[in-house]
């Protein structure tokens, strides 16, 4: 099996968000199950020096694009085994940022058709592509249109991965002719239509063979119209052919036992782990306590993840409960004053860090008791199972990738690893917190969670398997 991976960032190389990680990491996976799998990526100014320095020049590219005939390197490289092309072209990708610019239609159209072109120029042909969210779409479409006559693509099959359905690269219609070579008979509700705009994620949607996303519970929600963004009746239409599968983490890289930003590495021995939470303590200069409990906060501070409920019910914690706060993240202006202000009015009992370090945020997860994620939606989430990996009970919300990897603590059965709560509703979330306080201060139902949590994995090999059943299936 010839599996390419097509994303707009990967780790090591360039990350500004979970997508990174997933193409760092499944690769790997499906390698180690025999496939050749190999990535592409844009070359963009900002990777680091390191990377660039090693990069291979294999090929020079003519891209068609409307009236433009735009020039593309194919550079290479080799990271533990994988093989990684990167698209040159200063023009579109030498800039400060990764995305946001006017012309994001037109860079990754450009992306998108000069991945075909190379395709068509190699001399190992995939069997499958796979495609990652919006900046990949039209992949799916030029392969049934433009390309559609090409000998060596014949049989070839698509995949699409959705990790966040609200970002879907919508533009003017104008594209359409104008950077995509398409007349207006494409320009209809099974192909890019959407709302007089098109849609690249819309596209990607109707024209791949199969569709997945990052969680079981996700691909329910996002054929709903509450989740759905607008395309959840696309979504319902190709629900035969729609599966989440959960997104896994390194557990090589996520080890607290060789996690060099630990001041006492630890495996599941909770002696050690309260020795973190103290070290932290002392460094954040909150008072040095091995029994008050510390809940974790490590997030993009934005109306997703939940801020507006802890903003509801933040001071009310600080002020009646024995629990000191220890938040990690940047974002949205209102919810980084309103974060700054509790630490403020509670300064011995909440931290708040306007910033991100990946070495503070292993000390965060590993010095936590608990681990507060209550995200409005959350296609799979990667902070509770980095949580559960550093023995840190995750509070979450009902939904998306949380429902699916979060198992609410039964104090009759003992099983669960973890406490959630369904509604958005800040007063339910502040219950849950207080019902994992409880439980906290009640040894032997901690020792029994705890416990629970070691059992929790969550590696990119089970994830790997069943991408391996779905790319065999599309064979069969």
């Amino acid at each position: 099996m010839n599996v390419l991976m097509i994303g707009s960032e990967c780790t090591p190389f360039i990350k500004t968000g979970g997508l990174a990680d997933v193409l760092g990491s499944l690769p790997q996976a499906l390698k180690e199950q025999g496939v050749d799998v190999r990535v592409v990526l844009p070359k963009y100014e900002n990777m680091d020096d390191h990377w660039k320095m090693q990069l291979t020049h294999l090929d020079e590219l003519n891209v068609q694009m409307g009236w433009r005939n735009q020039y593309a390197g194919v550079e290479y490289i080799e990271y533990e085994g994988i093989p990684v092309y990167f698209i040159d072209n200063e023009y579109y990708f030498k800039r400060s940022n990764l995305y946001g610019y006017d012309d994001e239609a037109e860079r990754f159209v450009f992306f998108n058709r000069a991945i075909m072109e190379m395709v068509v120029g190699m001399d190992w042909r995939p069997d499958v592509l796979h495609c990652h969210d919006w900046q990949t779409g039209l992949i799916p479409a030029f392969l049934h249109t433009h390309y559609k006559d090409v000998e060596k693509l014949q049989g070839v099959k698509t995949v699409f991965t959705i990790h966040n359905l609200k970002y879907q690269g919508v533009f003017a219609r104008s594209v359409l002719h104008d950077l995509m070579d398409y007349d207006e008979g494409m320009f209809r509700d099974d192909t890019f239509e959407f709302f007089g705009d098109i849609n690249f994620m819309k596209g990607a949607l109707n024209f791949s063979d199969f569709i997945t996303t990052v969680s079981e519970t996700y691909a329910n929600e996002i054929q709903t119209p509450y989740f759905g963004e607008n395309l959840d009746g696309v979504l319902r239409k190709r629900s035969n052919e729609l599966i989440g599968i959960v997104n896994g983490i390194n557990d090589q890289n996520y080890n607290p036992l060789k996690d060099e930003a630990l001041a006492f590495p630890y495996r599941t021995s909770l002696i050690k782990k309260a020795q973190n939470k103290m070290w932290l303590q002392e460094q954040l200069g909150l008072p040095v306590r091995k029994d008050v409990p510390m809940i974790g906060i490590v997030s993009r501070l934005v109306e997703q993840k939940g801020f507006d409920l802890i903003g509801r019910v933040i001071d009310e914690l600080l002020y009646h409960d024995d629990v000191q706060v220890v938040l990690l993240g940047t974002g949205e202006y209102q919810y980084e004053q309103m974060l700054q202000w509790a630490q403020d009015r509670h300064p011995d009992k909440m931290s708040t860090n306007i910033r991100f370090s990946e070495p503070f945020s292993r000390q965060i997860y590993a010095a936590s008791d608990f681990f507060l994620m209550p995200s409005r939606f959350e296609p799979c989430g990667i902070g509770q199972l980095i949580a559960l990996r550093y023995l840190a009970a995750p509070i979450v919300r009902e939904t998306g990738g949380l429902a699916d990897t979060v198992i609410p603590f039964n104090e009759e059965t003992g099983e669960g690893n973890g406490f959630t709560f369904d509604n958005y509703n800040a007063h339910d979330m502040l219950y849950t917190i207080r019902r994992g306080i409880e439980f906290y201060h009640e040894p032997a139902a901690w020792q029994k969670l705890v416990k629970n949590i070691c059992k929790s994995k969550f590696t990119w090999k089970d994830s790997a398997d069943q991408y391996m059943d779905l790319y065999e299936s599309m064979f069969q």
